[in-house]
């Protein structure tokens, strides 16, 4: 059965349609809400949701606890012990996932249509009721805890690690998502438990849906699966937090290459100079091709491989982060040259030329990267509602995106980049961040 879900899978990679999509907004008689894209070409059905919550609402001393539990929601649930349900997960070619970020408890599941009924009685058990059994309890947390001991050797995982709570301070987004020894130790099946129950309501659910079914059988479809929860979260309240800029952090070790991120102030999704910072930031470093520091790093000098910066989004903060790694003895040139880079785009904006090659890559790479599959179109619907934007988005977004005036693409420069920024060196003990 898995099988055939794989060749349906395929083949709808290459079926989708290339005409607009069409978002129906679905909502039950218990108020669960999702986003359907209907599409009766194929037998197969895509549910992609999310909790809103996620890491954050780790209780302090139990950080990695909502990563444990991703990944204990398919190790049995209802009357059904691990094998017997991953087992018929199997035998009816379903597939589902979970996984934990910082602001969210992700989910997704892809059925065939004749197998509906039962896949999603298996996600409704999930979901509702899962079972957190001692064996694979005791197995999940031992990968966490063998990954921990990993990351203590790795230099680019205790790089990140100071990075986050460089940035971050005592911010529940300075944790490591995946707990500490300590922590993890300390957590128990019941601490599980209380977390899904207060994190898991109908309010803070995000569903978006594509494929083999109509409004009215949603609509039926979603109390059944999701209309038990309760009604609302009991969220522990995360603040906004702006990042801590204006610092060095050299993170010493004896490697052949240094790495180099620096930390500007970002935009918010709904800050009204949001496509503005876009289009500015694809100029600065947005693309592996083309970009002023591609251009300038690479390029014209060889220092790097490559080299790239984008804006970082959270619910709770906001950045722009610029990356790259070079031979540790030119880390130095390295940071002048992007440094001289930025200032440049600061003082000058993006010239005309390249806002408009600019604007017309993101409005082209739009449906490639978000709508190139079924499996994509639902992430992409989930992304939408979690950013709060209105069901026509898609129809608007390259009006908003051609909108942009050079002025306003140099104004958002100005705003972000005229800060001096946060530096991280991870390299040889002798490498240093050079002064602006």
């Amino acid at each position: 059965m898995m099988r055939r879900l794989f060749a349906v899978i395929l083949f709808s990679l290459a079926a989708l349609p290339a005409h607009a999509i069409e978002i129906k907004e679905v909502v039950s008689d218990k108020g669960v809400k999702a986003w359907l894209v209907e599409d009766h070409t194929l037998p197969l059905l895509t549910l992609r949701f999310a909790f809103k919550g996620g890491s954050t609402q780790d209780p302090e001393g139990k950080e990695g606890l909502s990563t444990l539990m991703s990944g204990l929601f398919d190790e049995g649930a209802g009357q059904r012990e691990r094998e017997a349900f991953q087992t018929r997960l199997d035998e009816i070619g379903a597939e589902m996932s979970f996984n934990a970020s910082q602001d969210s408890m992700a989910g997704s599941m892809r059925l065939l249509t004749e197998n509906r009924d039962e896949a999603l009685d298996l996600l409704r058990d999930a979901v509702n009721a899962p079972r957190f059994d001692r064996e694979p309890f005791e197995r999940i947390r031992a990968q966490l805890l063998s990954g921990i001991v990993a990351r203590a050797n790795d230099p680019q995982a205790q790089a990140s690690r100071r990075w986050a709570e460089a940035l971050y301070g005592k911010h529940p987004y300075a944790r490591d998502d995946s707990g500490t020894k300590a922590s993890l130790e300390s957590v128990t099946p019941d601490g599980l438990r209380a977390l899904r129950s207060r994190t898991f309501a109908r309010s803070n659910l995000i569903l978006g849906v594509v494929g083999d079914i109509d409004p009215d059988t949603l609509k039926r479809e979603l109390d059944r699966v999701f209309g038990d929860l309760p009604a609302d979260p009991q969220l522990t309240p995360v603040a906004d937090v702006q990042p801590l800029l204006a610092q060095e952090i050299l993170v010493p070790y004896e490697l052949p290459q240094a790495s180099i991120q620096l930390a500007y102030p970002g935009v918010a999704r709904d800050d009204p100079r949001f496509f503005a910072a876009v289009l500015m930031n694809q100029v600065l470093g947005g693309s592996d091709m083309g970009s002023r520091l591609f251009d300038e790093v690479r390029e014209k000098r060889g220092l790097a491989y490559g080299i790239g910066s984008s804006l970082a989004g959270y619910d709770h903060a906001n950045s722009l982060v610029i990356g790259t790694a070079t031979r540790a003895e030119r880390a130095g040139e390295t940071l002048d040259v992007i440094r001289n880079v930025v200032k440049g785009m600061a003082e000058q904006g993006p010239s005309e030329e390249e806002l408009n090659a600019a604007k017309r890559y993101l409005i082209g790479a739009y449906a490639i990267g978000n709508l190139g599959s079924s499996s994509s179109i639902a992430s992409t619907l989930v992304g939408l509602q979690l950013d709060h934007l209105p069901i026509d988005y898609m129809d608007r977004r390259a009006a908003l995106i051609e909108a942009v005036t050079p002025e306003q693409a140099k104004k958002a420069a100005q705003d972000l980049l005229l800060t001096e920024p946060a530096v991280m060196i991870v390299g040889p003990r002798l490498t240093k961040p050079v002064a602006q």
